[in-house]
């Protein structure tokens, strides 16, 4: 544990329970001008979400990791404002060091204040009661103590009468947002019941004769609402007065799910769901492996308790609950039931293979690939103390419980790993989960800046300048649904189902938004029709009919001026609209499942007053259909009218449509299909239909081109577009009809797809691959399709028509194709392993091993090599392990950093960091990794290349108790000398000893500075919690020579740290490294001979061994072998 010093540790306020933990370290001001400023305001601004409400505690370092009294330094800090230290209030000659900041958070959750007492539920002549309620703040990890609702006794009170001719009961009905609701019906509460009025289009009713009576309740019902009921009040003046707001009836949404468990026969487990919705479900329904479990014997509601447990109740659970609006599903929980001494975890590491540096020796197979040992990151058994909990209690999962040291001879030099040793049950990682993105114009690409982000009803943030945002995800979410909102109003909102990745890390996605339509005028007091299509050279699909007197104030009244009405339609007869459309196209059907929907556009409205710019709201309205851009018969039966729930992400039924014949001129008649509605609080609408051809596509991703089973990524973002063709062009699709994206987990990805058993091009389906922006490569069709390459074999893949873009024309990206999405024939052995599979079969698309056939994505990237001593998956966070040696020593927050080295030479060289332990006691010496960078031709200078090469940030250890300035040596390949040193760089280094020796000119060495420098010396720095993305980034500054800038062209003579001079070898002859790679022992006897001869000659340049960092002399310039292939370096250079 961290040792605090009063002196640096201020404390603001008790921890309850005594659970806290700190945040990651901030800093977001340097000590120029005035001082070091790092306000709580301003680092919340830029680190939204990641400092608490209220911190009950601040610590404060220098980057050096020195406290303010050990450099005599006055500084003042407070949890509640953050950090100061002021250049003038510092002794003569003195000014502020650079400091960092974290904050101490509390863990256990608050209750919100109650709320005001509800109504009575009796209305009149018995007793009743009323209920308040409280919600629990912050629980993410544990619940509030104590219970949220309170329920109090309300006395009976007599009803009133309806016979009393001077007295009137007067209201009002309106809605959530304060919307007058005509023709609502109101009943005065009694046994029975009695209909006394309905509200007028203002809202309003007025009931003469209704006696004064005390605390009476009066109720209002209008469909698509749920009923309300409120007190009629009296001042004694004869007018009693009750005013009534409905809710809009919403369908039911999860938002607790069961949680897998694992347990031993005889334990007891408890599952626990919720649901929210208008109204609020109270049934529940609770079912193993699909089979609903009787209510009375398990005495079940929300939580599902089993006790005494057997082998046999081992399987799925998953809970339903019901409203009168619908039903809703949650997800599945798996629940592991082990016998008596059966382990949960298995103490020998399963294989996990990484692929060692190019001058290791092989083994007896000619692999270069070494076991280090893996633990599946599985949940352990739980306590018996967890059996009625609904989560997972102290989770504990398998894990790492020891590793191993062994050495590998490579290339006359030893190089250190750790393995695996050994697995166990131990406490479960828990890394943060994010979504990073950007928001920009669909049509522009211009960025949304300072754009609203809500979760549900929260508003959580902004989005940055550049359009950027970070969402963390929150605990237990399966379906996460935000909404972007323009506060200019340039912009439809929008509303996406972000894809995460629930094992950890951050997960990029880019979205777009569609831009309103520019407003026309109408006059309200004549009918108006709105065309609904946007592209040229088309018939509009339908329109927007609104009659005369349709237009209404929020009060009901009618409006008669003129209206400004912005209509913007997302039309799919355009496939670059895709992206921008909301949500993910789904619904929840009677049973609670969320299906697909199958689009033929959606349009967003905006009505507002001419002169005051207010929003109007409309009474019926018509949308009519041209059945003659329905181009599958049997949608024309199924078409309905739809709106957005912004909440859920889901698509809720507003209407159906019926078919109209209409004529146009003497000889045309179209029909049409025509549905009604009124646009009042929604205003995001969709003519969909559901779609029953349903199937799953297997994907994969891989590292690189050579497709290993253990080089697959995790957290790459793949994304399917349902296209339907054009008859008889099954590669020039029509429209698209549906847009979905998953996230790869360990076994790669199963993406949703129309499909058709019959016809195999009824539907295609084009996908691409992201990963933290960066587009995946598609295995190529052409000139010769390789069904080995692309994972699928034949016939079937002929019968699925593979394409990749470029198929055609060479020009266009490689990063997409296309497929026809034909159904399996169950009767076909070809084509029941994958890589399409039937909808109900998702279980098994998702458990195919990697041999079934699957579709292939692969990174593609400059040649560039990385090693670790401790072993790290950077797309599996799970796999990280706590040691001194590890690369990343936090894996809730990923530090990048890489150096600019400018190479003058004729061609491209491979750059070596060789990074070691440099000032801590416990790492001094020892390796930490290797990474090998291909230089980058600058496509405007002659003969000069750029390396962005990575090296280990300094900075604490995994232990947080003491920093290391990592020993960096930057060792280029081939014959070179170094001839130039950034002087800030310089500088900075001797101003920060222990300076490292850099006599060796043929390489360059430095202890790694702890502050993040910048561009101006060469040294770019991101800190992310995704690494390859950090990476990303960096080298996208890198490239460019900017600290803010991105590129993928290498500017080779901007933001350099250090510049080598690297020339030809004679041709014909090897390498003085290529020898030392090859035979070390005998090019270290020849040095010696030549040494030994006394020959005076003119001094060549020195040679480093690549592997190994040891100085030697090579008696004559030396040339790389030309590489066989230039990779990311080229394409970056064509972009």
């Amino acid at each position: 544990a961290l040792r605090l010093r009063p002196s640096h540790v201020l404390t603001g306020g008790s921890v309850p329970g005594g659970g806290a933990e700190w945040t990651s370290w901030f800093n977001i001001d340097h000590p120029g001008g005035d001082g070091d400023y790092e306000s709580l305001e301003a680092i919340r601004f830029y680190y939204r979400g990641r400092v608490c409400e209220r911190p009950v505690a601040i610590q404060a370092r220098t980057t050096e990791w020195e406290l303010p009294e050990d450099v005599g330094e006055v500084v003042h800090f407070s949890p509640k404002k953050g950090f100061r230290c002021v250049n003038k209030e510092q002794p003569q000659g003195k000014t502020c060091s650079n400091y960092h900041i974290r904050f101490l958070c509390p863990l256990e959750p608050t209750w919100t204040e109650w709320g005001a007492w509800g109504p009575c539920s009796r209305s009149c002549g018995s007793a009743g009661t009323r209920v308040r309620r409280r919600s629990c703040k912050n629980a993410k990890k544990l619940l509030c103590a104590g219970r949220p609702a309170e329920v109090q006794k309300c006395p009976p009170s007599p009803c009133p009468g309806t016979s009393c001719p001077e007295h009137t009961l007067q209201g009002t009905v309106v809605s959530a947002t304060g919307a007058a609701l005509p023709g609502a019906r109101i009943y005065l509460e009694g046994r029975p019941p009695v209909l006394v009025a309905r509200s007028d289009t203002r809202g309003s009713f007025h009931v003469a004769g209704v006696c004064e009576g005390t605390a009476a309740n009066v109720s209002a019902h209008r469909d698509g609402f749920v009923p309300g009921l409120a007190p009629i009040t009296s001042n004694g003046s004869g007018v009693s007065v009750a005013h009534v707001t409905l809710q809009k009836l919403e369908k039911p949404y999860m938002v607790l799910h069961p949680k897998p468990k694992v347990r031993v026969a005889g334990q007891e487990v408890t599952f626990c769901c919720k649901a929210s919705g208008t109204p609020v479900p109270k049934k529940y329904y609770w079912y193993h492996n699909g089979t609903l479990l009787d209510r009375k014997a398990h005495k079940y509601g929300s939580r599902l308790e089993l006790r005494a447990l057997v082998p046999a109740q081992a399987g799925t659970y998953h809970c339903k609950a019901s409203t009168e609006a619908g039903a809703i599903r949650s997800a599945p929980a798996q629940l592991t039931v082990l016998a008596q001494g059966q382990q949960s975890c298995n103490p020998k590491p399963e294989p996990s293979l990484i692929e060692l540096p190019a001058e290791c020796q092989q083994d007896a197979k000619g692999s270069r690939y070494y076991d280090v040992g893996h633990c599946p990151p599985a949940p352990c058994a739980g306590s018996p103390a967890d059996g009625k909990q609904c989560g997972a209690g102290a989770r504990r999962c398998c894990g790492v419980r020891r590793m191993e040291v062994r050495e590998i001879q490579c290339g006359g030099s030893v190089l250190p790993i750790k393995v695996v040793a050994k697995c166990g049950c131990g406490p479960c990682a828990q890394p943060r989960v994010l979504v990073q993105g950007r928001v920009t114009a669909a049509d522009t690409s211009e960025p949304l800046r300072f754009g609203q982000i809500f979760l549900g009803r929260k508003k959580i943030g902004f989005t940055g300048y550049q359009g950027s945002f970070t969402i963390e995800v929150p605990p237990d979410t399966q379906r996460l649904v935000a909404r972007f909102v323009d506060r200019q109003q340039r912009f439809v909102d929008a509303i996406k189902v972000l894809p995460f990745n629930s094992r950890g890390g951050a997960v990029y996605q880019e979205v777009k938004m569609m831009r309103k339509k520019e407003p026309v005028e109408l006059d309200a007091g004549r009918t108006n029709a709105i065309p609904l299509g946007e592209v040229r050279g088309q018939e509009p699909v339908g329109e927007l009919v609104i009659p005369a007197g349709a237009f209404l104030r929020p009060s009901g009244e009618v409006f008669s001026g003129t209206v400004k009405a912005s209509v913007t339609f997302l039309d799919p007869r355009d496939v670059a609209t895709a992206g921008a459309a909301s949500s993910d196209l789904s619904f929840a059907n009677a049973e609670g499942e969320i299906v697909p929907l199958r689009t033929y556009g959606m349009f967003a409205v905006d009505f507002r007053e001419g002169d005051s710019g207010e929003a109007l709201q409309t009474g019926p309205v018509e949308v009519r259909m041209d059945a003659g851009q329905i181009r599958m018969p049997e949608h024309l039966k199924k078409m309905k009218l739809w709106s957005l729930n912004p909440e859920t992400g889901l698509w809720e039924e507003e209407g159906v449509f019926r078919p109209a014949k209409e004529r146009r001129g003497k000889r045309e008649e179209r029909t049409f299909l025509v549905g009604n509605m009124e646009i009042r609080e929604r205003r995001l609408f969709n003519l969909d239909v559901p779609e029953d051809r349903r199937c799953f596509v297997k994907v994969r991703a891989y590292s690189n081109e050579k497709f290993n089973p253990y080089e697959q990524l995790e957290g790459v973002v793949i994304s399917l577009i349902n296209l339907e063709p054009q008859p008889g062009f099954p590669a020039n699709p029509r429209a698209w009809g549906r847009f979905d994206s998953v996230v790869t987990g360990p076994n790669g990805a199963c993406l949703p797809a129309f499909c058709d058993a019959r016809r195999p091009d009824a539907y295609s389906a084009y996908l691409t691959a992201t990963l933290g922006g960066e587009e995946l490569e598609a295995v190529a069709s052409s000139p010769r399709l390789n069904p080995s390459a692309v994972g699928v074999s034949q016939p079937y893949l002929n019968k699925l028509g593979y394409r990749r873009l470029d198929h055609d024309d060479p020009s266009f990206k490689k990063t997409a194709f296309q497929i026809n999405v034909a159904k399996p024939d169950p009767n076909n052995i070809d084509e029941t392993n994958g890589p399409v599979y039937p909808y109900r079969s998702l279980k098994e698309c998702e458990e195919a091993p990697v041999s079934a056939n699957h579709f292939r994505f692969y990174r593609v990237e400059v040649d560039k090599y990385e090693y670790n001593v401790v072993p790290f998956k950077e797309s599996d966070l799970t796999s990280w392990t706590g040691d001194y040696l590890a690369w990343w020593p936090n894996p809730q927050e990923f530090r990048a950093c890489f150096i600019k080295v400018r190479i003058e030479g004729p061609q491209e060289y491979m750059v070596r960091s060789r990074n070691v332990g440099g000032s801590h006691p416990r790492t001094r010496g020892q390796l930490y990794g290797l990474r090998d960078t291909r230089s980058v031709r600058d496509a405007l200078l002659e003969n000069s290349s750029g390396a962005c090469v990575e090296f280990k940030c300094s900075g604490m250890l995994y232990d947080q108790s003491l920093v290391d300035r990592t020993l960096v040596s930057i060792i280029p390949q081939g014959s070179c000398r170094r001839t130039a040193v950034n002087g800030l760089l310089r500088d900075y280094l001797a101003r920060h000893p222990p300076v490292a020796d850099t006599n060796n000119t043929a390489a360059f060495t430095m202890l790694a500075p702890v502050d993040p420098l910048g561009h101006n010396y060469g040294i770019y720095t991101v800190t992310d919690q995704n690494p390859r993305l950090a990476k990303e980034i960096a080298i996208g500054r890198c490239f460019d020579g900017t600290s803010d800038g991105f590129s993928r062209e290498m500017k080779s003579d901007a933001g350099v740290a250090v510049t080598f001079t690297c020339q030809e070898r004679p041709a014909g002859r090897e390498s003085f490294f290529q020898r030392l790679l090859t035979s070390p022992a005998e090019a270290l006897d020849e040095i010696r001979r030549e040494m030994g001869t006394g020959e005076m000659r003119r001094a060549p340049p020195e040679v480093l061994d690549f592997a190994s960092g040891v100085r030697a002399l090579s008696p004559t310039p030396t040339r790389r072998t030309p590489s066989s292939r230039r990779r990311m370096g080229r394409t970056r250079a064509q972009q």
